[in-house]
């Protein structure tokens, strides 16, 4: 007489699903669930590249101009800092009020990375733009006197600092009327610790402070 196998009953065909079911119902498993949901997204972070370093566009000489306080200011104190330059003329009408604007709003958000970040405008009208003018136009912006540096000197001083250092165009007045000859870059400036230039930025354009906050705390926190 042939044997014949037993066939599997209902009962243990359940099991699995019942051991199933027992294994969701821990607590333990939702844990797991949870703390996977957390690490996965970590872990994408971790293992995506890194951005790469901005680019060294030009290393600024060593300079010595006069700040609002009508103090001795230049590349010795902003050695160890990111900062970022502007350029502009007290008595300028135009261009000059919007760009002074939009530094002082990134003056506001970079309170975050204030202890490592520096804003400095260059006035391309040294003889008229004495300290005390500077002093007042600071003011008007609420520039932070530690902050924001907005730095004369001679005409030469600027020049080479401006034109041959940072790479910007100014015009040089011929006279305390004359504003036909005055002009200068509407670009900002990223300046590294170390006085090199790592980008310019169209200071008119919509998305500028994100960007040079940006690249300026990037360049902080890498220490490129």
């Amino acid at each position: 007489m042939s044997a014949t196998l037993p066939l599997r009953s209902d009962a243990a065909g359940a099991r699995p699903p019942g051991r199933l079911a027992a294994l969701v119902s821990r607590p333990l498993f939702w844990g797991i669930v949870v703390l996977t949901g957390l690490i996965i997204p970590v872990l994408n972070q971790v293992l995506r590249a890194a951005p790469p370093p901005l680019p060294v566009l030009g290393t600024l000489p060593d300079f010595r101009l006069v700040d609002q306080a009508g103090q001795p200011f230049g590349s010795a104190e902003l050695k160890g800092y990111v900062w970022m330059a502007g350029f502009i003329f007290t008595r300028c009408p135009t261009i000059c009020p919007a760009l002074t604007s939009r530094m002082a709003k990134i003056q506001h958000r970079a309170r975050g990375i204030e202890q490592g970040f520096r804003l400095v405008s260059f006035s391309v009208d040294p003889a008229y733009d004495t300290p005390a003018r500077l002093d007042e136009f600071a003011r008007h912006y609420k520039a932070s006197p530690r902050m924001w540096k907005l730095l004369t000197g001679s005409l030469d001083n600027m020049k080479s600092t401006v034109e041959q250092g940072l790479k910007v165009a100014m015009g040089s007045p011929q006279g305390e009327q004359d504003f036909a000859s005055l002009f200068h870059g509407t670009h900002f400036v990223l300046v590294d610790r170390e006085l090199r230039i790592r980008g310019y930025y169209d200071s008119s354009a919509p998305d500028v402070e994100d960007r040079v906050l940006h690249d300026a705390t990037m360049l902080i926190n890498r220490g490129d």
